[in-house]
């Protein structure tokens, strides 16, 4: 089965270092160039990227300038400009295992039953990871993929795919961007400048489930993500973790609005209280950071209009 392949990939200030390692891994697929093409969305970075990469290893490939910030913005249009069936977003931090595209055009063949997927990602550390960010690593976008799993029900942790080496079907896409294009997404779930807001590529990936396929993860697909020093920092994780409980929340009133802004109940609240108690400080510091991102979520739903949060 022929098919067109898209490779997206959006960029705000990158790293000329790690945007290199990026493209280089992309140049080396076992797939060869001429069966894809590579859209860059420069989203607004400071030196235009145009000016300042190169690209003349891909006979297919553009960059684009999106002015408009943030990291959904740059994703939509990504997804506008690309030609092909199978859309891949590799962010300017993914390093591609050379069959990445190989195997992605499989699943693709194999499995038309999923509609978005993802694999396994490495972390590729700058220093070492002090042991206790272990833990946390799950919010880096660090993950084992020890089997294949995949079903149709769009919040399942361990089915749900990631933004590193997220790939979506057109149909999937075209269904995502029609959410922000109709009004049903008032609230954009992803970087946006120094914030750390994120979900927007979950919601992508469950818009999988919307139309009736499933969504998946498979082993066979892996990356290496590259994570700078600062992102070890205590002071980081504790502001990742608010920020990706307070995006979940947002997240789940788009796609299960009721009970999505339910307050902690008084039962919740003792038991936040005794698990607090026996918690180290550090990690007491991340738990009331996730509490306080939720609870940042709700007082933002409770300020947006009725209509701005049903489901589509």
């Amino acid at each position: 089965m022929s098919i067109g392949i898209s490779v997206i990939t959006c960029s705000h200030n990158p790293r000329a270092d790690y945007l290199s390692r990026v493209c280089e891994a992309l140049r080396t697929q076992t797939i060869g160039v001429e069966q894809w093409e590579l859209v860059l969305i420069d989203s607004g970075s400071s030196d235009p990227l145009q000016a300042r990469i190169d690209l003349s290893w891909h006979p297919r490939s553009r960059c684009i300038r999106e002015d408009q910030a943030g990291l959904t913005r740059a994703r939509l249009r990504g997804i506008a400009e690309a030609t092909g069936d199978l859309l891949i977003f590799v962010d300017d931090d993914n390093v591609l295992d050379p069959d990445f595209l190989e195997q992605a055009v499989r699943i693709y063949n194999t499995r038309p039953d999923i509609g978005s997927w993802s694999g396994a990602s490495r972390p590729g550390f700058d220093e070492p990871a002090p042991s206790w960010t272990r833990r946390h690593w799950g919010n880096l976008v660090i993950r084992d993929v020890p089997r294949d799993m995949w079903s149709n029900l769009p919040m399942l942790p361990d089915t749900m795919p990631c933004g590193a080496g997220l790939c979506v079907r057109r149909a999937v896409a075209d269904h995502y961007a029609a959410l922000h294009r109709d009004g049903k997404r008032p609230f954009a779930l992803d970087r946006n400048g120094a914030s750390l807001l994120s979900g927007g590529d979950n919601d992508l990936a469950a818009c999988a489930c919307d139309i009736g396929m499933g969504v998946g993860v498979f082993g066979a697909l892996r990356l290496t993500h590259l994570i700078p020093a600062n992102r070890l920092r205590e002071s980081y994780l504790v502001s990742l973790a608010e920020n990706i409980a307070l995006s979940t929340v947002i997240l789940r009133s788009f796609r299960a609005p009721s009970g999505a802004i339910a307050p902690l109940s008084l039962k919740r609240r003792v038991a936040d209280s005794l698990r607090s108690a026996i918690m180290s400080s550090r990690e007491r510091r991340v738990f009331k950071a996730v509490r306080r991102g939720e609870r940042r979520a709700r007082e933002l739903l409770a300020s947006m209009p009725s209509t701005a949060s049903p489901r589509q």
